[in-house]
């Protein structure tokens, strides 16, 4: 799907996405989800850059405020009241994401003294590290495209306060890990295991945002090198395979950030590239040999899927990087036959983009149960741009 009848289909998706979650002209704030919420930030952005109409730009803001407003804040079941940094009022609305920002799921988050039932805690509430670095991007792509640079500030204080709060050392001397799920005020881990891809994540969206700063109106830059640090030490030696298409599609999304700013020298690690590629190949391998992008739609997760898109039309845009800055990537040869393997998979994201958008398969039961997210994906993946760009 290109640009040309990707954007209309795009406004079109987004229109009833800002519909049916109160934000329509006089609508009120309804329910938000933190993942959905910062990819259609990003999409109305990249919708204000296709078109140049200002109430894509609008919507993007008006979104920012409204996450801030419902998940910067406890929940209306929840005892507490206030923001959950713990921050009097007004300097709460001064730095909204000090705290972090909760998940929305239906459910409220288990208590420390409750004991984990893993089925239940997909619908409970806490906060998710993998989600508040969407939430990172989000309001780096709002600074770029309003030049205001108090978005990537309260950025900057969520890149702090997540590394903080979720990472840890288990014993004295053993490497530092990450928690995947922490409570709402981020006092306990509600799951203690790590994201496979969490400390990835991290690094791409923490030293993209550092470069942004660097090149931004920022008077002073926030110091994240310590965190960008212990994220890279993280990802040393790691086995990053998996054969979740949104996995993948989030490994090829990530090397191209790094690509991105490796090429104005704000980050020298092309071997990392190298090895989130050869994970992806792999990836990609067993992917499509499993099948499961020929099933019928019932059986399959369309977010999931478009997740993969996504990435696929960042690996594009990766080979033209790669391509052009041989001064930044020639010390790694490799790259340009890696890029070149995966994109024999390339039709995949048009394959995965008509198959969403016939009607019948968006009538199916796991489609209209994830329909927020999945209309905000499909979105993404038709207008990547907003996502992906600088």
């Amino acid at each position: 799907m290109m640009q040309n009848t990707g954007v209309p289909i795009a406004a079109e998706l987004m229109s009833e996405f800002a519909e049916v979650t109160g934000l329509a002209a006089g609508g009120e704030a309804r329910k938000r989800y933190l993942w959905t919420d910062a990819f259609a930030v990003c999409n109305f952005l990249g919708l204000y850059r296709e078109t140049g109409d200002a109430k894509y730009r609008d919507l993007a803001l008006l979104l920012v405020d409204r996450v801030h407003e419902v998940l910067g804040r406890h929940r209306p079941d929840d005892s507490r009241r206030g923001w959950i940094s713990g921050l009097e009022e007004s300097e709460g609305a001064r730095h909204p994401a000090a705290g972090g920002l909760r998940i929305g799921k239906k459910l409220k988050e288990r208590g420390p003294g409750e004991p984990l039932d893993e089925r239940l805690e997909w619908d409970r509430d806490g906060q998710y590290f993998h989600y508040l670095t969407r939430w990172i991007h989000a309001l780096d792509r709002v600074s770029s495209a309003t030049g205001e640079p108090v978005y990537r500030r309260w950025a900057a204080e969520l890149a702090k306060t997540a590394y903080a709060r979720f990472t840890h050392v288990p014993i004295p001397g053993a490497p530092m890990q990450m928690y995947w799920k922490m409570s709402i005020d981020l006092s306990y881990p509600l799951v203690r295991s790590m994201g496979h891809h969490d400390p990835l994540d991290g690094l791409s969206t923490f030293a993209g945002l550092r470069a942004d700063m660097a090149g931004g109106r920022e008077a002073e830059p926030a110091d994240l090198e310590e965190e960008i640090a212990g994220l890279a030490a993280m990802c040393e030696g790691r086995d990053w395979t998996t054969d979740d298409p949104l996995g993948i599609g989030g490994m090829l999304c990530d090397a191209h950030r790094l690509a991105q700013i490796m090429t104005p020298g704000f980050f020298s690690r092309p071997d990392i590239l190298a090895d989130i590629l050869d994970a992806c190949r792999y990836g990609l391998l067993a992917l499509s040999g499993s099948g499961s992008l020929e099933s019928p739609a019932e059986y399959r997760l369309a977010f999931r899927e478009l997740g993969l898109s996504i990435g696929l039309h960042a690996l594009e845009r990766l080979y033209d990087l790669v391509e052009t800055k041989p001064e930044v990537f020639g010390n790694q040869p490799q790259l340009p036959r890696q890029i070149e393997a995966l994109l024999r998979y390339s039709f995949l994201a048009d394959m995965i983009e008509h198959f969403w958008l016939e009607p019948a398969n968006g009538k199916v039961a796991g489609f209209v149960e994830h329909r927020d997210i999945n209309t905000v994906m499909l979105a993404a993946s038709l207008v990547p741009d907003g996502y992906l760009a600088p």
